[in-house]
């Protein structure tokens, strides 16, 4: 092809380029246009337990359904329906549903009732209020946006945080519950083209009335906040909920909308944080490097040097000083390749940890790049569950040549075990909590359809990868240690101190946990609070020195190990790093 032809193409290319990347969306983020007048859906989510200015605990772990009998909220004609929700969002509790609530584009509306008088009886006023005490949010949707209450973090940066309060706790003393009654709906609306706005923010600023009553005419009177409303625990209490709606023009466009919700709590502590983890991993490369590179390279040369001797016997007379002299990990070479206790188990959980690792780099990296956007609901659950079907080749086939390589015969039982063993228990473990938030009526709880369905990937597609990546994994031929093993096991002397396995372990996992404490903290609160978590930077980085550290720290155990003559290495090596999932659980049950 000519100079004149390819210069004509790539032109070609810019000038269609505008037209294609105009035309390009994720998918659950193409913006939706309306004309004034036009009805703005608002569904409605789970309630969810969060925190409040005077109480910055979490009280709860359960959701609830928006139409829990005892909220008494109002239904629209003919019932709520269900909206279509992805894995994800089943999984992590969200039951959206129609709302008889009514939003027209440009028009502001006072006082509206949303249904007729709602009364709540003294059984369902008493689980209302202890929902308020705990601090529990309404939530909304608007447009794929979540309704939120506007706040103000400690370097006067403002957010928007999704939810709003069910009610209020007046009195330090008294903490007396108030039902808020009242929702004054903010709808931010912005001006893509000449009559067609799209909505780019939804704030709720919710209050309470006891004064509010319908009229004869069919219209609503809204009360005075002053007298809030207080829920009776003896007798039955009438309840009215009205809502106002104001449209307010913003120069945000639809791109940017999200930006407003996803907030980054000081992030000079992130990067403190990230500061303090690189130094420790810079100082344990430098160990390891300095153990590799100058203690090691020496010795690996001149026994590379006996072996062209054939020199076997290290009590040989032709042998120098040295040699002769050699203590540490030099005396257990014919020892250190020699199989592990319980060789089955250890390639299972080898195998299924390098699934899981892979599932996790390829998660933060689809995150990092912006393909999960949090308009989605629910994307970056089902990306972890369909990864994690998806490298299951990955698992079995690494279990595979780990359970080879340690000359394991029961190959059937690996190739059964390795996608059955560790993903059976944890869903064992899911299946019985799952039972327990069921049990208390909690919309957190998954439905038995979504488990058929978890079951069915598991066993359609994740178990045949499995034992497709097992069965090249036994094809492969065997990795060759690097020295022959001694026919006559050598005795191991006692350990003493750190270098017993539990003390090492309990030692050195602190190392791998404390790179990741910190975003683990804004992970867990997002969890519990039902934020919007993003900061996958800074996410990705903290996984990386993790992956660093977790290497230093096993290398460093490891060698320590075989200078006490001690040649069982492979499950320390295992559980070394691995005991940062120890202060992982540790730290959850704390912050909880």
């Amino acid at each position: 092809m000519r100079l004149s032809e390819i210069a004509l193409s790539l032109c070609a290319l810019l000038l269609l380029g505008p037209s294609s990347v105009a035309s390009f969306y994720l998918p659950g983020v193409a913006p939706t246009n309306y004309q004034t007048g036009d009805r703005v859906p608002l569904t409605v989510n789970r309630l969810t337990p969060s925190q409040s200015e005077q109480d910055t605990q979490v009280r709860s772990v359960f959701a609830f359904d928006y139409y829990h009998h005892a909220f008494h909220h109002c239904e629209p004609e003919g019932g709520p329906k269900q909206k279509s929700e992805s894995l994800g969002s089943i999984l992590f509790g969200d039951r959206i549903q129609t709302s008889p609530l009514e939003l027209y584009m440009g028009k502001n509306e006072s006082c509206k009732a949303v249904c007729g008088k709602q009364t709540f009886q003294a059984r369902d006023s008493k689980f209302v209020n202890r929902r308020i005490l705990q601090n529990y949010n309404v939530n909304w949707n608007i447009d794929g946006l979540p309704a939120a209450q506007k706040m103000i973090d400690a370097n006067n940066d403002i957010f928007y945080s999704p939810g709003f309060a069910l009610g209020q706790v007046h009195g330090v003393e008294t903490q007396t519950p108030v039902l808020n009654t009242h929702y004054n709906i903010y709808a931010e609306f912005h001006e893509a083209a000449q009559g067609q706005f799209r909505v780019v923010g939804v704030l709720v600023e919710p209050a309470s009335s006891s004064e509010s009553k319908l009229l004869d005419d069919g219209k609503v009177q809204c009360g005075d906040i002053a007298h809030p409303l207080i829920l009776s625990e003896k007798d039955a209490t009438d309840v009215v909920w009205t809502y106002s709606v104001y449209w307010i023009p913003s120069p945000t466009s639809f791109a940017t909308r999200w930006d407003k919700y996803l907030h980054v709590y000081d992030s000079r502590i992130h990067w403190v944080s990230l500061t303090i983890s690189a130094m420790i991993v810079v100082a344990l490369v430098g160990m390891v490097s300095t153990i590799l590179l100058r203690t090691l390279r020496k010795d690996i040369a001149r026994y590379n040097r006996l072996d062209d001797l054939g020199l076997d016997d290290f009590g040989e007379t032709n042998l120098d000083d040295t040699v002769q002299e050699d203590s540490g990990w030099k005396l257990v070479h014919g020892d250190v390749f020699r199989p592990p206790k319980h060789p089955m188990i250890l390639s299972i959980l080898v195998g299924n940890g390098a699934q899981l690792f892979m599932m996790t780099g390829f998660t933060i990296a689809f995150a990092l790049l912006g393909f999960l956007s949090p308009s989605n609901r629910g994307s970056l659950t089902t990306v972890m569950v369909m990864l994690y079907t998806f490298f299951g080749a990955v698992g079995g086939y690494v279990s595979a040549r780990v359970y080879k390589f340690f000359h394991g015969d029961a190959w059937k039982q690996n190739i059964a075990y390795t996608p059955l063993l560790v993903p059976g228990t944890v869903f064992s473990v899911f299946f019985l909590l799952n039972l327990f938030v069921w049990a208390r009526q909690s919309s957190g709880a998954v439905p038995f359809t979504t488990m058929l369905a978890l079951i069915s990937i598991w066993f359609l597609i994740s178990v045949p990868l499995s034992v497709g990546g097992s069965w090249l994994g036994f094809r492969a031929p065997e990795s060759t240690p690097p020295v022959r093993t001694n026919q006559i096991p050598r005795q191991i002397p006692p350990s003493t101190g750190y270098l017993r396995p539990l003390p090492s372990m309990f030692l050195v996992g602190i190392l791998p946990f404390g790179a990741i404490f910190l975003e683990l903290y804004f992970i867990i609160s997002s969890i519990w609070f039902s934020r919007i978590y993003y900061m996958f930077g800074f996410l990705f980085l903290c996984y990386g020195l993790m992956i660093v550290t977790s290497a230093a720290v096993t290398i460093l155990m490891v060698y320590f190990a075989l200078c006490a003559e001690n040649y069982h290495w492979q499950w320390r090596a295992f559980f070394t790093s691995g005991a940062s999932a120890i202060y992982v659980f540790l730290y959850a049950m704390l912050y909880w």
